[in-house]
């Protein structure tokens, strides 16, 4: 049975994402990846991915957009990244930010610092036999979570992968660098 994702396309590493979950469904007949810009769009997804980019940007597009109760009310699953672990969660240190609300987490926006401070490191998860190569850019961490949310990864800043029912979140960009294992194992928790 074929699997549809959309991509919140406001701002961000779209094409990364869409490019990502498209190798991973290519042996699912059926499945299709699109861009999401608009509510009508959320229509029919099983999935949606909200990529990195900038929390308050993407924030503010959200309400511009008339998505913020279409996002939040979105019955699929959700892997999101980055800026997407901001938006999901239903805590944020910065005012600027409206989250979405989908997994109960505090997140501490830009953790790292500034651009130069990006780094990559082979960080250890849950539910993976070999460590994953993990590319944080300017990244959140999670500073603690709520009932149900599964801690999948963390690192000494904090909570950088988490796992809450069909939704998965990760401070790092699983997108880049060609390994697919996150985004199969988002896949297959969609029961779908």
């Amino acid at each position: 049975m074929g699997v549809k994702v959309g991509v919140l396309a406001l701002q961000g590493d779209v094409a990364e994402h869409i490019a990502a979950f498209r190798e991973a469904l290519a042996d699912r007949s059926g499945s299709s990846v699109a861009a999401v810009r608009r509510a009508e769009d959320l229509a029919g997804l099983d999935a949606l991915a909200i990529p990195g980019g900038e929390s308050t940007t993407i924030s503010r597009l959200i309400g511009k957009n008339g998505l913020y109760e279409p996002l939040s009310e979105f019955e699929g699953g959700v892997f999101a990244t980055c800026a997407g672990m901001v938006l999901i969660s239903d805590r944020v240190d910065d005012p600027r930010v409206r989250p979405l609300s989908r997994i109960p987490m505090h997140v501490a926006r830009n953790a790292f610092g500034r651009q130069v401070d990006s780094r990559e490191a082979m960080l250890e998860v849950a539910g993976l036999a070999e460590p994953f190569r993990a590319i944080f850019i300017r990244a959140p961490v999670a500073t603690d979570v709520g009932p149900g949310v599964e801690v999948l990864a963390r690192i000494p800043e904090g909570i950088v992968a988490v796992r809450s029912g069909r939704h998965m979140a990760f401070a790092f960009h699983p997108e880049l660098g060609g390994d697919l294992r996150l985004h199969r194992m988002f896949l297959e928790g969609l029961g779908v």
